[in-house]
């Protein structure tokens, strides 16, 4: 009886399993049929007048496997603006935001254009005031809550300010494009049906909780307005994010009505709830119906304010020319001659995305919530939220710091007035308060770098102080930041212990990177004690080192090492974390290369040059798998994470140039790709992508100092506009497989290293390298 029973029990088993694969190997059939759809090229009058624009690629990095999805998105925008406008979409298995920016590559039906998000990161927040168009007969029997339209990518097109796409069988073309605080949308209908917009005040991505919604409709104006409360990933954390908009429509509403929790009342104009969509209807006419809708963070009349300063007079048209303007001007920072064409729209769409975030906080009077929740004022600058900086301090804000320095400075002022409001720096602000995401003060890295590499109009003395503060003592309890979290045993033990906190390792190797910019920075300003005070404070990654196992390992306060250690074991997988909570998003192995900051000191302490280099070539980036955006990306080099993704640059450093250009170039032709899967993983703000600008200039940089490492350029001639100079970086003997060097020279003068300062291009120059197709 009971070998019968189990027989049974094994059938049921096996049939469970042949029908789930059976689901699953349909549903990823059906995804590919969506994804290889290629969407419509830009028109020729457009790569006529604006030739750089029309390189980039805003579908790369918005599909994949979800959770190795780069979460970028399609739509249109301005560089670092507070609209970003692009489409919501929803899966066959009825998941939303599968890619966090709402808008997966694999999804087959869209539900929506919404006016907020985050850019490449793993947090769920925007979608803000959803718009659908329809054309039902009866507009009364809409279901608000299930609307959606199939599409193909075949019916799409974006480039960057504008995206649209056309739903044949319902006869509707789409048209999206912004100004940095206004959306405008644009839908042509069949000119027999009365044209119907459905717009979902309270939406937020991935269904998120909203309250405190408010909608009210002037028909005599053609105005709409109101607010809602989001609570996604980041906005949850601070109270809710509180947002208002103000609209104008550009037709005579024939009816309109409101919904509220799910009942409708046609003509009811005004409501509360944290349910509310309202309905637009407009008779037949031929023509477009025009959406212009502008948003604040203080209130409806600053939206008012900015919807008539962006947007007011202008036709969409009209919009659309100036969005591709300003992103030509960004774009021609960086103007690169020969080069595959893969390669290019892979550098402009790098270079398109490193400026989407962060967002713009402040409204054309240039008020902003700041982190007291207070209404206040920027008078000399423009005021940034949203920075993911325990990622982009790495490669993202020294892109700033040498391409447009201006806006790095007004970043730089906007987390000293944070601190201010707040009381203390953050690591990942979003809106306006401390998310207290991800671990370390990265924000010292920032700051230091920038005044380092001649950046000033802020107050470094005020900065200096908060990062002394933070570095030497842990924030009380209670405190909205949380700063170092653990500061105080870090410091009285001199590495973070294990039976004493989580992300021991982690935490310990990201607060010495954090410490030695610190101390550079105490050198700058002339604080000598404190300089060597943080000097040594910066070595103590290094005591946990454990000479035995050869890695970074798990310590605890009596000193021992912590057992059970496994080096291959990713932290997603550890599974009751027994093994990794002491690393952050990766395995120890990953974290052995991470203190980039003191190349030298991490060589020495693996064994010297030429043990580092075999490791670090045989043990690590040889056992890589090229497959980009895996299920799983495996205990091994991982370019779609942070901790390890400048880990090629470390070769220099053993006295391998060779290996650095050969993976750098490896990364380059495996890791991007022009293609809606194109990324590794997160973006995270246009970290990733930064990567790519610095790597196929030649040269990258090592986060919280003033040096570049060299590795090889990726183009026959780049001219870097740097603010009001001009870096030339010349390939000699170029070809698109020669990737390493030979030579280089400085403005004519021969370098025998692997690094420049960035004093020597800082006024501009001539880089020069002589490439060879062997080493």
């Amino acid at each position: 009886m009971i070998l019968k029973i189990l027989k049974y029990f094994a059938l049921a088993i096996a049939a469970i399993l042949v029908v789930s694969g059976l689901l699953i190997g349909g549903f990823w059939l059906k995804y590919r049929s969506v994804a290889d759809k290629l969407p419509k090229s830009v028109p020729e009058s457009i790569a006529n007048a604006f030739p750089l624009t029309a390189k980039v690629n805003p579908f790369i990095g918005t599909g994949g496997i979800p959770w190795t999805c780069a979460y970028n998105f399609p739509g249109a925008s301005v560089p670092l603006g507070t609209v970003r406008l692009s489409p919501e979409t929803i899966s066959l298995l009825g998941y939303k935001a599968l890619n966090t920016s709402g808008y997966f590559y694999g999804d087959e039906e869209i539900i929506g254009f919404s006016h907020t998000r985050l850019v490449g990161t793993g947090a769920t927040d925007g979608g803000h005031f959803l718009v659908m168009p329809l054309t039902e007969d009866r507009p009364e029997k809409i279901d608000p809550y299930d609307l959606s339209l199939k599409y193909s990518h075949e019916d799409e097109i974006a480039y960057p300010g504008y995206y649209a796409v056309e739903f044949p069988r319902k006869g509707i073309k789409a048209e999206l494009t912004a100004t940095k605080r206004v959306g405008l949308h644009r839908y042509s209908f069949p000119h027999e049906k009365k044209a119907i917009l459905v717009l979902n005040v309270t939406n937020a991505l991935d269904d998120r909780r909203s309250t405190e919604g408010f909608v009210d409709i002037d028909a005599e104006k053609g105005e709409i307005t109101g607010h809602v409360r989001t609570f996604g990933t980041f906005g949850s954390r601070i109270g809710g994010l509180k947002i208002y908009f103000a609209a104008k429509v550009s037709h005579p509403l024939e009816q309109y009505g409101i919904w509220k929790n799910g009942h409708f009342s046609m003509g009811e104009s005004t409501a509360t709830g944290d349910s509310l969509q309202a309905l637009l209807i407009f008779s037949p006419s031929g023509e477009p119906v025009e959406l212009k809708l502008a948003v604040s963070h203080v209130s409806i009349e600053n939206a008012r304010e900015n919807l008539g300063a962006e947007a007011s007079g202008k036709n969409f048209e009209e919009v659309v020319k100036e969005a591709l303007e300003d992103w030509e001007k960004r774009l021609s920072l960086v103007q690169v001659t020969g080069g595959t064409d893969d390669r290019i729209t892979n550098l402009y769409t790098a270079l398109y995305r490193c400026y989407q975030m962060p967002t713009l906080f402040e409204d054309v009077n240039g008020e902003y919530v700041g982190f007291d929740k207070k209404v206040h004022k920027a008078d000399s600058f423009i005021y940034y939220t949203d920075m993911s900086i325990w990622d982009t301090f790495r490669s993202t804000h020294p892109l700033y710091t040498l391409l447009t320095p201006d806006d790095q400075r007004d970043m730089i002022l906007s987390l000293t007035m944070m601190a201010r409001q707040g009381g203390w720096f953050p690591r990942w602000p979003s809106g306006y308060g401390y998310t207290n995401s991800m671990l370390g003060s990265a924000t010292d890295i920032v700051i230091s770098e920038a005044y380092q590499k001649g950046i000033r109009g802020f107050d470094i003395n005020f900065a200096y102080e908060v990062m002394k503060k933070m570095a030497l003592a842990s924030t009380p309890k209670g405190a909205p930041a949380s700063g170092r979290e653990g500061c105080d045993d870090c410091l009285k033990y001199k590495y973070c212990p294990a039976d004493l906190m989580k992300e021991a390792v982690s935490r310990t190797i990201e607060f010495s990177w954090s410490d030695h910019a610190i101390s550079l920075l105490a050198t700058e300003l002339g604080y000598e004690e404190d300089a060597e005070l943080f000097r040594n404070h910066s070595k103590y990654y290094k005591n946990t080192w454990n000479p035995e196992t050869r890695y970074f390992h798990p310590r605890n306060a009596d000193g021992t090492f912590v057992e059970g250690f496994d080096p291959l074991l990713l932290t997603y997988l550890g599974g009751d974390d027994s093994f990794t909570n002491d690393y952050v998003e990766g395995s120890a192995l990953q974290w052995r290369y991470a203190p980039f900051f003191d190349a030298e000191g991490l060589v020495e302490l693996v064994g010297g040059k030429e043990i580092f280099a075999k490791e670090l070539n045989d043990g690590f980036f040889a056992k890589t798998d090229p497959t980009i955006g895996k299920w799983n990306p495996g205990p091994y080099y991982w370019h779609g994470n942070e901790p390890d993704f400048h880990a090629a640059y470390l070769f220099n450093a053993a006295g391998r140039p060779d290996l650095t250009q050969k993976w750098v170039r490896w990364i380059i032709d495996n890791k991007y790709k022009n293609t809606y899967y194109g990324l590794d993983g997160n973006d995270d703000a246009g970290t990733l992508s930064a990567w790519y600008v610095f790597s196929a200039l030649g040269f990258y940089p090592v986060a919280g100092t003033t040096v570049y490492q060299l590795g090889a350029p990726l183009f026959e001639k780049a001219v870097v506009n740097m603010f009001d100079t001009t870096l030339t970086i010349i390939a000699e003997n170029y070809a698109p497989d020669h990737m390493y060097v030979k030579n280089i020279w400085l403005n004519d003068k021969p370098l025998d290293r692997s690094w420049i300062n960035h004093d020597e291009i800082k006024n501009g120059g001539v880089l020069r390298f002589e490439m060879s197709r062997e080493p």
